[in-house]
């Protein structure tokens, strides 16, 4: 007596072979996929960061409005750009900061806006900042009781 395997029990292993392969093959395509979405995500971060260190370090208000440019690496183009509004407090500004940075091929990524409270003295129109600390020198004598 021959014992050995039939035509059919061969077909089977190989059909749920293929099919193990194949889930396999889509889970390692799906990992890849997953790292490249990642660093593409760490580039745009690093370029909004370095965007940002740019308005921040920029001492005239009107090019810090006006934004800026740089490349990238991987031949993408950042563009910033700021709305710089002043606040009821001397020297303090709230900027709403918008970064775009194109990809490459040409595809851009969207774009990131990010809103935040800085203090600026030399954002800060002389006039207006003088009649901003007299409101406040107001206000403090007011809720300390002294007289004008």
């Amino acid at each position: 007596m021959r014992r050995g395997f039939t035509l059919l029990e061969v077909m089977v292993s190989l059909a749920i072979f293929a099919m193990g392969a194949i889930v396999l093959g889509a889970a390692y395509v799906n990992v890849l996929n997953a790292y490249e979405t990642a660093q593409k995500g760490n580039q745009v971060d690093q370029d909004v960061r370095f965007a940002r260190s740019l308005l921040l370090a920029e001492p005239d208000r009107d090019k810090a409005e006006r934004g800026g440019d740089f490349d990238a690496g991987d031949g993408r183009r950042v563009q910033w750009h700021a709305t710089i509004e002043t606040t009821l407090i001397a020297d303090l500004f709230q900027v709403t900061f918008v970064c775009e940075a194109g990809g490459t091929g040409g595809g851009a990524q969207p774009a990131v806006t990010e809103t935040f409270t800085i203090m600026r003295p030399t954002w800060a129109d002389p006039v207006e900042n003088g009649k901003l600390r007299q409101a406040a020198l107001d206000r403090i004598k007011e809720l300390q009781g002294v007289k004008k």
